[in-house]
């Protein structure tokens, strides 16, 4: 394993830990409202600072770029871009579908990922160019070439409820070109499962990059394709990605352009 990727794992684990002792009594838990149906909770602070802890021990000068304590700043090649727990909506309510997502952007190209499944101890991991990994074991992206076959994850508008009528007609007609349409409510894990085959395809828009650095690189070093609602590579900064493998990919793209709002700015300006 590559040694920063090492490293990573070390930080993504100590922050699962915070999060299942806090999962084992909830009330306990505080919680505070970031914005409407935006939360936070003590639980993703202590594991953001354990994660940051345990990467700037390790590597001082690297920058990093957190959920919940924003962007460091720092002058550096190599910025570490962290969602210490995404799906927090889901952990209040004891819901058993959220994740620790770290990742390594080099000269702006995501070079490792970590997204790990602290309720089922799940570990994805991915170096570019080395391939993508489910507890050490290799994975790949699902075969099914149909989308009509395919089992696809999204995420609802949820912050702000502007946008929610087109999304629904996009939901309505991506439910009708596909066999089942999922919401779980954390995409970093939506993402590595679909790099893990067990879903064919995911699409949302609002996104962070925090919310995608890291299951974006599993899904393409599992030999899936990434990018935006118009099928371009340009996601991590454009809030909406499309991913899956490369025919349910190619066959979702075509649905999705017409709800982009990257076309309408650029016919705009």
């Amino acid at each position: 394993m590559h040694p920063m990727l090492n490293i990573a794992v070390k930080a993504a684990r100590r922050a699962g830990q915070i999060i299942n002792r806090a999962s084992l009594d909830l009330d306990l838990v505080q919680v505070s409202k970031k914005q409407h149906n935006d939360f936070v909770t003590e639980v993703d602070k202590a594991a953001e600072a354990a994660i940051i802890e345990t990467l700037k021990t390790a590597y001082p000068d690297h920058a990093i770029l957190a959920e919940e304590s924003g962007d460091s700043g720092d002058e550096s090649e190599y910025q570490w871009i962290i969602d210490p727990l995404d799906g927090t909506t889901n952990f209040i309510h004891g819901f058993q579908y959220y994740c620790v997502s770290i990742a390594l952007v080099h000269k702006g190209i995501v070079t490792q990922a970590v997204v790990y499944d602290p309720t089922r101890n799940d570990l994805f991991t991915a170096s570019r160019g080395r391939g993508a990994f489910l507890n050490d074991r290799r994975i790949r992206v699902g075969r099914r070439d149909r989308l009509a076959d395919g089992l696809i994850g999204t995420g609802f508008p949820f912050r702000e409820k502007d946008g929610l009528e087109s999304y629904c007609d996009l939901f309505a007609e991506m439910t009708n070109a596909c066999a089942g349409l999922r919401r779980p409510g954390a995409a970093a894990l939506d993402l590595a499962n679909v790099a893990a085959g067990r879903m064919d395809g995911f699409f949302e828009q609002g996104l962070n990059p925090w919310d995608v650095a890291a299951g974006a690189l599993l899904i393409t070093e599992a030999g899936g394709l990434v990018g935006n609602y118009t099928g371009d590579s340009d996601f991590l900064h454009v809030g909406e990605v499309v991913a899956g493998n490369p025919k349910i990919y190619a066959q979702m793209v075509p649905i999705l352009s017409k709800y982009t709002r990257l076309k309408k700015e650029t016919k705009e300006a």
